[in-house]
């Protein structure tokens, strides 16, 4: 059994894989919130012709789920704005009465992230896309700070990105965005040494704003993926409290080593309730697990193994 930090494994992992949907060749890197009485998701399912899709799925439990096998059809006003384009990495916010839905929109200029709203995930209305090519994944704030809305980002590039920091930025209207800091990049010598970004939304608790992060570190044999902490300031979420230099979670079982694209733990939702954290993340670019935390344990690990400097 691999060391598990803070974090245990479900014992039925992975809950989805392909054969959730047809067509899937995999289903991974996935949003999850809590809806109505259960929970409801937005699932990435690279198909068998590698087209990327984006589907709804509803469970009562958040571990057994029905995903619909028909592909999320997006309402918009504006006909200048891509609803067409390959689509990937969801991540899911609620502010109020409205869920915000972010995704990576594989652009001809390249990766940017498109938004959409939906109320009751059978209508989505998508928006302007939050940013300008390149830039792979985004995160919104479950609230305002200091009255405008705020994301956490990493600009990327055309390719794989052999590069990442992360930037706060800010927007009165969810359209236009600026104020833009940077919050942090790279470490070397460590398994976050080649790029880092955002996962889930970020959680607000007592000391600032958590936030599960990916590292990725180049080994000989190419890319892996772990799972890190960090606590930033609650007024100016662009200062690190506290950062792991340990990481959180990593490829360790066979279902995260062996898939798609080996050694991938991607943390991509994570669910808040009763004390505890339920992580959601991709195993290997193939298929989606869960493991769980105590809240309590959770901060002191990410203070305990912080960086010092």
């Amino acid at each position: 059994m691999a060391n598990e930090t803070v974090f245990k494994r479900y014992k039925g992992n992975p809950i989805i894989t392909a054969a959730a949907v047809p067509r899937a060749n995999s289903i991974h890197n996935s949003a999850v919130v809590e809806f109505g009485d259960g929970y409801a998701g937005i699932f990435r399912v690279d198909e068998i012709d590698f087209n990327f899709t984006m589907h709804v799925g509803f469970s009562k439990d958040g571990i057994k789920w029905a995903i619909n096998p028909d592909v999320i059809k997006m309402k918009c006003d504006d006909p200048d704005i891509m609803t067409d384009a390959r689509t990937y990495d969801p991540r899911l916010t609620k502010i109020e009465d409205t869920y915000y839905f972010t995704w990576c929109i594989d652009s001809k200029q390249g990766p940017c992230i498109g938004m959409a709203t939906t109320r009751d995930f059978k209508t989505f209305h998508q928006k302007e896309n939050l940013t300008i090519p390149a830039n792979r994944n985004c995160v919104i704030f479950p609230r305002k700070i200091n009255g405008k809305y705020a994301m956490y980002s990493r600009p990327s590039d055309r390719g794989h990105t052999p590069f990442g920091d992360m930037f706060y930025s800010e927007s009165p209207d969810m359209t236009h965005w600026g104020c833009h800091r940077f919050v942090f990049g790279t470490r070397t010598s460590s398994w976050q040494s080649t790029k880092i970004g955002p996962g889930p939304a970020p959680v607000e608790i007592k000391e600032g704003w958590l936030l599960i992060y990916h590292g990725v570190w180049t080994s000989c044999n190419g890319y892996l993926y772990y799972a890190g902490g960090a606590i930033l300031d609650k007024e100016k979420p662009w200062k690190v409290l506290y950062r792991t230099k340990d990481y959180l979670l990593a490829p360790t079982e066979i279902y995260e080593r062996v898939g798609d694209v080996p050694n991938v733990v991607f943390a991509s939702s994570a669910i808040v309730k009763n004390g505890k954290m339920r992580l959601y993340y991709g195993c290997a670019d193939t298929c989606i697990s869960i493991a769980d935390a105590d809240m309590g344990e959770l901060v002191k690990f990410i203070k305990k193994n912080s960086f010092k400097d």
